[in-house]
């Protein structure tokens, strides 16, 4: 959650082809609904622009995360709303048969308040205000971290996490969760695809296993994102680490080679970064000044760069001009749009927006940061 210049709370999260936004404990979705993941109810299957979210009277959403398919809100309170499908048990609810379409309690987790939520492809992974991890869900490749591949159909705490230390912040790629201790250690657990899990080889790991790369050296890692073939990771003295697939430059140090190993991004040594974040094929830091730079596939313009030249790719960290008239202070990145908040509380989208996934009036992509209102268009079910 970030606080802007004029003191609103604001987050922004995208999906896979849709956004959702908190701002002053409100919550504001657009573009695609499947499943009823935008939590609009079964009548809606797009907003074209952002559209506020029907939660109890009481409710101040503070965290948000969405998936593919499913969303995930945690509330002042520490307890937890979920919506979308929910044919996995993803979203914590006994009924699988149909979608839960607009956002509802997860009873399983009443009297344990969560303080972050991650939602991956078929599961989520859930942070307690203790630091303890519960997971639910699909659990294929070990994603669930409980040591074997059984689904789970309610929360469960992972034993070995609460042995290490409190757990200060969660992340989940599609079959993969990274977990960061509050002592600076990075665990990895699910599948080993692409070297996603940061140990040297490509086996699921039914079970959080620690990142010896950061511990040998004794770096204190204090954020980690999980993107969809590659993983990025944030250190206390702002050092930047990305490890797994290297197509399209995404892992920015000027090829397309893949690292089994965290190795850092020599070319970002002299900035201080403060934020990280990985999604398709494409990685964006931001750095103390409020500045972005970008690396990886230019696709639909989501890289925020205007100029595809002879290549699709940029190989190593670039600064996105486009923004440097603004201070970013939060930026997420979907499968093929980009959205950025700024310190005043401006919000910016590139990218696709075919879905609606930019809350534009235009379905139009857009190759370069174009401004986005909140139009405080009601939720149906808030007008009654």
């Amino acid at each position: 959650m970030v606080e802007t210049s004029a003191g609103n709370q604001m987050q922004i999260t995208t999906g896979r082809y849709h956004t959702l936004l908190i701002s002053n404990s409100s919550v504001y979705s657009c573009g695609s609904s499947l499943c009823g993941v935008l939590g609009h109810g079964p009548e809606t299957t797009q907003c074209v622009a952002f559209t506020r979210i029907s939660f109890p009277s009481a409710a101040h959403v503070v965290r948000v995360s969405a998936s593919q398919n499913h969303a995930a809100f945690v509330l002042q309170s520490g307890e937890v709303f979920t919506c979308g499908d929910n044919s996995s048990f993803c979203c914590g609810h006994r009924n699988t048969s149909r979608p839960i379409f607009r956002p509802r309690l997860v009873e399983a987790l009443k009297g344990v308040p969560c303080k972050q939520v991650a939602a991956g492809l078929n599961f989520t992974v859930f942070l307690t205000r203790q630091g303890h991890v519960y997971t639910i869900g699909t659990n294929t490749h070990g994603q669930l971290g409980h040591g074997d591949n059984l689904d789970r159909p309610t929360p469960k705490s992972i034993e070995l996490l609460e042995g290490v230390g409190s757990v200060a912040q969660i992340a989940a790629g599609p079959s993969y969760v990274l977990a960061v201790t509050e002592n600076g250690e990075v665990y990895s657990f699910g599948s080993g695809s692409n070297f996603c899990l940061g140990h040297g080889e490509q086996h699921d790991e039914l079970q959080p296993r620690v990142i010896q790369t950061f511990r040998r050296k004794n770096i204190h890692v204090v954020r980690v994102s999980a993107g969809d073939e590659h993983a990025v990771a944030l250190d206390s003295n702002g050092f930047v680490y990305t490890w797994g697939k290297g197509y399209c430059g995404a892992l920015g140090h000027g090829d397309e080679i893949d690292k089994t190993l965290p190795e850092p991004l020599s070319s970002l040594k002299n900035h201080l970064a403060v934020q990280v974040c990985a999604r398709k094929r494409k990685t964006f830091v931001l750095v103390d000044t409020g500045s972005v730079y970008g690396f990886g596939w230019m696709g639909f313009g989501s890289l925020g760069f205007p100029d595809r030249g002879v290549s699709d790719k940029v190989m190593r960290p670039r600064i996105l001009d486009s923004l440097r008239a603004h201070r970013v202070s939060q930026i997420s990145t979907g499968l093929y749009h980009t959205v950025v908040v700024t310190h005043k509380g401006r919000i910016f989208g590139f990218g696709d927006n075919e879905r609606a996934q930019l809350g534009l009036d235009t379905l139009r992509g857009c190759l370069e940061p174009t401004e986005i209102f909140i139009q405080e268009v009601e939720d149906e079910a808030s007008l009654h």
